[in-house]
């Protein structure tokens, strides 16, 4: 049985925090670039956060449109932007139930953040939402991973160092740690994650503590979410070059069309 939930805000409520680690993470970054420079019309970026991916894909020329739930991710994006002397199309919805002006030859959905999708109406209604907004002939194509042992089966309430990387701004190291807790019935993954900042002599001197859900999708039956959801044609492969799906340790990478 998994411990009580602490009460910490969600990883998701401080952008600047936020991207002290996710600016930093190249995952399925070059991929989800290259769809969008290669889509024969405009682009959506689902659950766009801070602009990992949609910035880069407009400093690249797309006509890209993005949408998240939280609005400090989007205050984050947008100042980054100004930087870069962008100005993003982006709108502050939910994934499971958004409703915009016009159609994409692309949705993506990276980074893993369709499994924060937590009920399974929730799923089906983020499918259905993409498929409704797609050109015909268009695909949405998205990430996650798959459940494996080593994952769902990872022991319980037990602070993990993840990894140790410099801070973005002042070069000094920090820390990364995940507490895991599990309901396998209902497939879900509780974090408690933990940013430690360093400074020179090796002391920590403040610690950012955020925590975060997530509901994890076996195979088959994205297989059938995918069905539920109207998708007639669909791929699910092992990693971005487009493996096939045989390892447990592969990653799930969705492709699903408009047909």
């Amino acid at each position: 049985m998994s411990e009580a939930k602490e009460s910490l805000p969600s990883t998701f409520d401080d952008g600047e925090v936020y991207d002290l680690v996710g600016d930093a993470v190249p995952y399925g970054l070059d991929f989800y670039v290259d769809l969008a420079r290669n889509a024969s019309g405009p682009v959506l970026d689902v659950a766009c956060g801070t602009g990992r991916i949609l910035l880069p894909c407009q400093q690249a020329g797309v006509d890209i449109e993005g949408l998240d739930l939280y609005g400090p991710m989007l205050k984050t994006l947008r100042s980054k932007a100004d930087s870069l002397n962008l100005e993003p199309r982006v709108h502050q919805c939910d994934m499971s139930e958004f409703s915009l002006e016009r159609q994409f030859a692309l949705i993506m959905i990276p980074f893993n953040a369709f499994i924060h999708n937590m009920t399974q109406q929730a799923q089906i209604s983020c499918l259905r939402c993409a498929r409704e907004h797609l050109l015909p002939e268009g695909a949405v194509v998205f990430d996650t991973f798959f459940p494996s042992l080593e994952v769902v089966g990872a022991a319980e309430n037990t602070r993990v160092l993840e990894g140790e990387l410099d801070h973005p701004s002042t070069g000094l190291p920090m820390r990364l740690y995940d507490t895991r807790s599990f309901d396998r019935v209902a497939q879900v993954q509780h974090s408690v994650n933990e940013i430690e900042l360093l400074d020179a002599a090796g002391e920590v001197r403040q610690t950012h503590r955020s925590q975060i859900s997530s509901r994890y999708i076996f195979k088959h039956e994205m297989e059938l979410l995918l069905r539920v959801a109207g998708y007639s044609r669909w791929e699910i492969h092992g990693d971005f070059e487009g493996r096939p799906l045989t390892q447990e340790n592969d990653a799930m990478v969705v492709w699903a069309w408009n047909e």
